[in-house]
């Protein structure tokens, strides 16, 4: 029989990493907190990029964006390729041809033309997008919905003239016709089957991304009033100037439509951001429960992520990039593991996004390919840290609807420096400067932290093989 840990992988969109930290605001995040209790949190996780398609790349093959090609997002006049090149080996792929049954329910967006069955998945439900697609039309049926009828209440939209994008509006439909809810019941029933499937002794990979917390923030009540905008205070970085930073950062102001924004704005919108968050952490509280129900708790690895983060105010901006803070690089990573990882454990490593492509290939007792950046953080989630474990991360941007803003990242665990190839580059101290609100990149006083930083930086770019690395050489030396 094969007693492999079955593999439960839950992805957010466009999720902060601190709401559902024990210091961070007051967000109800039920499944996020049971989730913690029994496993392991990770307190630096980063995404390799804070775009969507790039970063979904990047999980799905362990390999940096300049390496899959996925530099944007794929659904644009403007994207650099459509689809992802299906030659780029997958942890799903890698499953599938040893034995493991694999499934995936909710968002995809690694490409236009393909779905997660071109890479690995026997089984696939779910959209790209927020379009009522035929199943869940009919599913809002089965409630006695019609979707077309649907009139969201309290809207706030941006503030572009002519083309004004939803930000967040109540949902007026109870909880259980939500996507949200409809994705978590697709899998309660996909774990059933399973469940059912057991004596047979195959085990199971499932994907369920949820389509959310990404605007527009729209949910149902109770959670559209659970959180009382007057008691939301600003964000520490919300007290921005935008002294001495790239001119980018101000003009996303208009690129993205907030630029007429006060708080008195934004607190209604982030209530509204909070509450999916707690959608979403109630519906992962009911996937326990299922697990525990149907008998798979025991046998089941439970990872919980996000592609990247979301401003929703921070630097008085909307959205995300290519602004290289930690509300959009830092993410929620929670891994439990039974009789493996340490309940209630806090890992302090650096870890990235694709290091979970390994990382489950390592949990189903499989070797990853050679040639990707990745590194599976099992030894981590079993007590220990590898001598040579790094001491820092490296990221990267390249750009997104408004035109290329080619960037890269290095952060170690007290500094971050940003190079930015068409303006300024960042440099930020974490221990003085916490919310990112000084770029100290001409500061006297922190020189040599500069250069050390800039050199580890192109020791990054060069062992990850990044094209870019003849012209930075050029500008940082």
């Amino acid at each position: 029989m094969d007693t492999r840990p079955n593999v439960l992988l839950l992805v957010t969109d466009q999720e902060r990493y601190d709401l559902s930290t024990p210091d961070g605001p007051d967000v109800r995040t039920t499944g996020y907190d049971r989730l913690q209790a029994e496993g392991m949190r990770f307190e630096r996780a980063y995404t390799p990029i804070s775009i969507c398609t790039s970063a979904r790349a990047s999980l799905l093959t362990g390999l940096y964006p300049h390496n899959h090609g996925m530099l944007n997002n794929c659904h644009g006049n403007e994207a650099v390729l459509r689809n992802l090149p299906e030659r780029f080996p997958t942890f799903a792929r890698r499953l599938q041809a040893d034995g493991y049954e694999t499934s995936y329910v909710g968002k995809w967006h690694v490409g236009r033309d393909q779905r997660p069955e071109h890479f690995g998945f026997d089984q696939y439900q779910g959209t790209d997008s927020n379009v009522l697609d035929d199943t869940l039309r009919a599913y809002h049926r089965s409630f006695g919905i019609d979707s077309d009828e649907i009139e969201l209440e309290d809207e706030s939209y941006t503030d572009h003239p002519d083309d004004p994008d939803l930000v967040s509006a109540t949902l007026p439909i109870p909880i259980e016709a939500t996507r949200t809810y409809y994705y978590t019941e697709l899998t309660i029933d996909r774990l059933r089957r399973y469940a059912n499937d057991a004596n047979d002794g195959t085990p199971f990979l499932h994907r369920l991304d949820y389509p959310g917390p990404h605007h527009p923030y729209v949910v149902p009540e109770p959670y559209a009033s659970m959180y009382d905008p007057v008691e939301i205070e600003p964000w520490s970085s919300y007290s921005e100037t935008f002294d001495g930073k790239p001119r980018i950062h101000e003009l996303q102001l208009a690129n993205r439509g907030d630029r007429s924004f006060d708080w008195d704005d934004w607190a209604p919108i982030v209530s509204k951001y909070f509450g999916y968050v707690s959608l979403i952490a109630d519906q992962v509280d009911r996937l326990l429960a299922a697990l525990d129900e149907l008998g798979l708790t025991e046998n089941t690895v439970v990872v919980h992520t996000s592609d990247h983060g979301d401003f929703t105010g921070s630097h008085r901006q909307f959205n995300k990039g290519p602004l290289m803070y930690e509300e959009t690089y830092h993410l929620p990573l929670v891994v439990r593991w039974p009789d493996v990882v340490e309940p209630g454990s806090v890992c302090t490593e650096f870890v990235r996004l694709h290091d979970l492509m390994p990382m489950i290939l390592d949990i189903a007792g499989l070797d990853a390919p050679s040639g990707i950046d990745g590194r599976s953080i099992r030894p981590l989630l079993e007590g220990s840290t590898p001598a040579d474990w790094p001491q820092r991360v490296f990221a990267e941007y390249h750009g997104d609807e408004f035109g290329f803003y080619s960037q890269r990242m290095l952060a170690n665990h007290r500094f971050k420096y940003v190079h930015n190839a068409f303006d300024i580059d960042e440099l930020y101290d974490h221990d003085a400067d916490p919310h990112e609100l000084r770029n100290l990149i001409d500061h006297p006083e922190y020189e040599s932290v500069r250069h050390s930083l800039q050199e580890a930086l192109l020791e990054e770019m060069g062992r990850t093989h990044d094209p870019f690395l003849e012209w930075t050489e050029k500008a940082l030396r």
